[in-house]
């Protein structure tokens, strides 16, 4: 499910699990593997990239609609350790955003220490409303952090899906590219970063978010959002969803 690349101080983890990259347990427990590897093996950049079009459509609700309350809760669980994983990783994290980055997609390049897009007619954003389910705190502070507390509280309660200039006004991604040139910008901008002095840079990248960080590990986020899974309202939208996904 993942493509790996290594080469210079830089890990490339490539999304590949068709047809559109929907994070189920599989995939999520491959990122952690992967990324804590990475920092095991002195990667200096970590890149997570989409494959051809897409990025990531976020979580596999036709198979997470299906799972018991325990199965949800442990992948709730592992979601948000990939998050933090991300969030709190040693060396700077670049989102590579290819494509499409709905719901979970986007929470993953948010989570990220930058995000590089293409340029296009697809469309980013947290529309986790739209389909009934909740944004927890956690996520919220992320959002926060990028885009300003009015900002953010306006785009998750309406689950608002932007296109990528509308993101990069938001401060949702933090350039434009052609979408042939995402990878190779994302790339150079690893490049530039390793060219600074590591431990200053790092030090520096992780104070930036200390507050996040400190409100990010949380039991209550894992029980709360399972809750809200199996909510009324959240498995009508869900199961609606997956009807129409289904034709």
């Amino acid at each position: 499910m993942l493509d790996i690349k290594c080469s210079n101080g830089v890990t490339e983890i490539g999304l590949a699990r068709p047809p559109v990259n929907a994070l189920n347990l599989d995939l999520l427990e491959a990122l952690i593997s992967e990324l804590e590897k990475s920092f095991r093996n002195s990667s200096q950049v970590v890149i997570i990239k989409g494959k051809g079009s897409i990025f990531s459509a976020g979580v596999d609700v036709p198979e997470l609609i299906n799972e018991s309350r325990n199965g949800v809760a442990v992948f709730w669980g592992r979601f948000f350790k990939l998050m933090h994983t991300v969030l709190a990783a040693p060396v700077p994290v670049i989102a590579a955003i290819t494509g499409p980055a709905p719901a979970g997609g986007a929470v993953l390049a948010i989570h990220c220490d930058y995000r590089i897009a293409a340029a296009g007619e697809y469309k980013i954003g947290l529309n986790e409303v739209q389909v009934g389910l909740a944004v927890p705190e956690p996520i919220l502070a992320v959002l926060c952090q990028l885009v300003g507390r009015r900002e953010a509280a306006r785009l998750a309660m309406q689950g608002a899906m932007l296109k990528p200039a509308e993101a990069l006004r938001a401060g949702l991604v933090d350039e434009l590219v052609p979408a042939e040139e995402v990878v190779e910008r994302s790339r150079l901008f690893a490049n530039e970063l390793m060219r600074l002095p590591p431990v200053a840079m790092n030090t520096t990248r992780l104070n930036a978010k200390a507050d996040v960080l400190a409100a990010h590990v949380s039991n209550d986020a894992i029980r709360l959002m399972t809750d809200y899974w199996f909510s009324e309202e959240t498995q009508a939208t869900m199961k609606k969803l997956v009807a129409e996904l289904g034709k």
